[in-house]
């Protein structure tokens, strides 16, 4: 008999090696790899004896086809960053950091579909069924609806029989895993939360919901470096991908889609975390401006968009005389590299001199800024703290800065200025671009270079720094 072949899967990645080594040559990380058969896992092949496939019907490209159909949740911000609601037989990967609410989220969801007459599957690795009640009745959640649909409890971790359990009776609406990475199937001769074993009980859930045509939803453990955890393959085997997050000294939380094969993948939904679960906020901007103070220097309102959502947040900078060879420079919530890139132009072409000044740049509220648009906004933060001066209390900021100091125009500045007069803003600098963008009550400060700023905010007798 043959022996059977042995190869080392690394945990974090998923690459096959054919000896142990204490370092994964494919990512880097140390102390992952394990030991699997090549008759089961990641690594399988092909079976001894072959079958021969079937012949399947193909289909024109030109034919005609529906919107796909949507189960909505009833929470709004959920349904607006799927998309509007879960298809049927579609497959989610929600991520997050242990205890950032991802449990509290799905199960009020599922509360608000099963009192609507959908029937719902909630299944836990993680805690018993007692501790699943006692939070949906500290949460002082009704999951009864007028027909007597309620949801149904399962504590399971073997994949085999929680699909046997699925298929015996009716296919319900929705089916929440939390977590994936405790599931295990009897196939794979490995550990749960493995490689292999995750991606085995991924596809096993994966090919029900497709099978049954119900909605199932995979919560994923984050690594530390805020990835989901197990083979990336899962995130490319699953038709959306979901990361709720938040900071622990923040009350607020962010749903964002990464990925969204029936939807967009640029919206986001904002919840605030309460003593009662999670709360809809319907208007992110008011939260995120809530204690702002109006005179302070240093700080300047960026008018941002997060998909087709106006998002107004504060940025807050402080820049101070160094005493190291080397300043500081530390960032929260924005990136350090384009922060460089700000500095640079300012001292390149608008004669502001940092180079001796410690500079920290914080997003109010624990939010995350990703498109360039707040270049304008960072740099007049970071002069209004360097002259210590304040700007306009009622303005807001917004326009990308090239290496050369111009401004360039971004999308959809109208939406960003109707947000801004709705709030009461009475005045906004930004780049048009040639184009006319009013709104009544808002004054436009339109500017084409970096420079034109600066010598806005200060003025000569201010201390010459510019």
């Amino acid at each position: 008999m043959a022996r059977a072949k042995v190869q080392y899967i690394c945990q974090n990645c998923g690459a096959a090696h054919t000896r142990w080594s204490g370092r994964c040559d494919a990512c880097g990380e140390w102390n992952t790899l394990v030991e699997e058969s090549d008759g089961t896992g990641i690594a399988a092949g092909p079976a001894a004896r072959s079958r021969k496939g079937r012949i399947v019907e193909m289909q024109p490209l030109d034919g005609e086809s529906e919107d796909a159909p949507r189960i909505k949740a009833d929470v709004s911000e959920l349904d607006r960053v799927t998309g509007g609601g879960f298809v049927p037989g579609s497959a989610l990967l929600l991520g997050g950091d242990p205890g950032i609410g991802k449990s509290t989220l799905l199960m009020q969801a599922s509360a608000a579909l099963a009192r609507n007459g959908n029937p719902v599957v909630y299944v836990s690795g993680e805690e018993a069924v007692a501790q699943v009640r006692l939070r949906a009745k500290r949460l002082g959640i009704g999951t009864s609806a007028a027909d007597g649909t309620t949801v149904q409890l399962v504590a399971e971790t073997n994949v085999e029989n929680i699909v046997t359990t699925l298929e015996a009776g009716k296919a319900p609406a929705l089916v929440v895993i939390d977590s994936i990475q405790t599931l295990w199937s009897e196939t794979v001769e490995s550990a749960p939360g493995t490689v292999s074993q995750v991606r085995t009980s991924a596809q096993a859930m994966i090919r029900y919901a497709k099978a049954s045509g119900a909605a199932v939803v995979l919560v994923g453990h984050v690594t530390k470096e805020g990835q989901i955890a197990g083979p990336r393959v899962v995130e490319h085997m699953v038709d959306g991908v979901l990361y709720f997050e938040g900071e622990g000294g923040h009350h607020f939380r962010i749903l964002r889609a990464v990925k969204n094969r029936f939807g967009p993948t640029d919206e986001i939904g904002v919840f605030e975390m309460g003593d009662r679960g999670l709360r809809e906020v319907a208007n992110p901007s008011e939260l995120f401006l809530g204690e702002r103070n109006r005179a302070a220097p240093g700080a300047a309102v960026f008018a941002g968009m997060e998909g087709r959502r106006p998002v107004l947040v504060e940025i807050q900078a402080l820049v101070a005389p160094s005493s190291l060879g080397t300043p500081r420079r530390a960032v929260v919530g924005w990136d350090s590299s384009r922060l460089a890139m700000i500095l640079a132009v300012l001292e390149a072409h608008c004669g502001v001199r940092l180079g001796g000044h410690d500079v920290y740049l914080n997003v109010a509220g624990g939010y995350r800024i990703s498109e360039p648009a707040a270049d304008l906004a960072v740099a007049a933060a970071l002069v209004s703290s360097l002259a210590n001066k304040p700007l306009r209390e009622n303005g807001v900021y917004f326009g990308e800065v090239s290496l050369s100091g111009h401004l360039r125009p971004v999308s959809q500045a109208a939406g960003r200025l109707k947000e801004a007069a709705k709030l009461g803003f009475d005045n906004a600098t930004f780049s048009s671009g040639g184009q006319k963008l009013s709104k009544p009550g808002l004054k436009a400060n339109t500017i084409e270079t970096l420079a034109d700023m600066v010598v806005e905010l200060v003025s000569p007798s201010d201390g010459g720094e510019s």
